[in-house]
């Protein structure tokens, strides 16, 4: 990454960041800046919401300390099977709760958490799949809701 263009980055307001990070066409200078330098929450989200994030970025995100950003992914459904049983495992009831929704989830994973210790995270698994819904605004990234 460019040392310019991260310092440029980082001068930005926060509604500058917030409309990068929306771009329909976003860069891969300044998708990498956003998803590895961005401390702005709001915006790492709606990052993590973009339905069209590579592999390598979902697994960066999966390592996120935070929940919210791990919650974001597990509601995908292009997901690789290591990728739903992240989230199947992870420490944050939130995660698996959206996790329990995804029509990813194998026979197993679907049985693991409906023993799950947390109740709201047992009765999602009860409510079943739930397909992915998108929303997508004129000139911005189409987005998981």
């Amino acid at each position: 990454m460019n040392p310019e263009t991260i310092a440029r980055y980082k001068a930005l307001a926060l509604d500058e960041r917030m409309s990068l990070a929306l771009r329909d066409n976003l860069d891969a200078e300044h998708r990498r800046i956003i998803l590895r330098e961005e401390q702005w929450m709001q915006v790492r989200v709606y990052f993590a919401r973009r339905a069209d994030l590579s592999n390598e970025e979902i697994e960066y995100l999966l390592d996120d300390q935070d929940h919210v950003i791990r919650l974001c992914i597990a509601k995908r459904d292009d997901l690789s099977a290591a990728q739903v049983e992240r989230c199947v495992a992870d420490r944050d009831p939130n995660v698996r709760y959206f996790i329990a929704r995804n029509p990813l989830l194998d026979d197993v994973q679907r049985e693991r958490l409906a023993g799950d210790e947390d109740p709201l995270v047992r009765r999602a698994v009860g409510k079943g799949a739930r397909p992915v819904q998108y929303r997508q605004r004129e000139g911005q990234a189409r987005l998981i809701r």
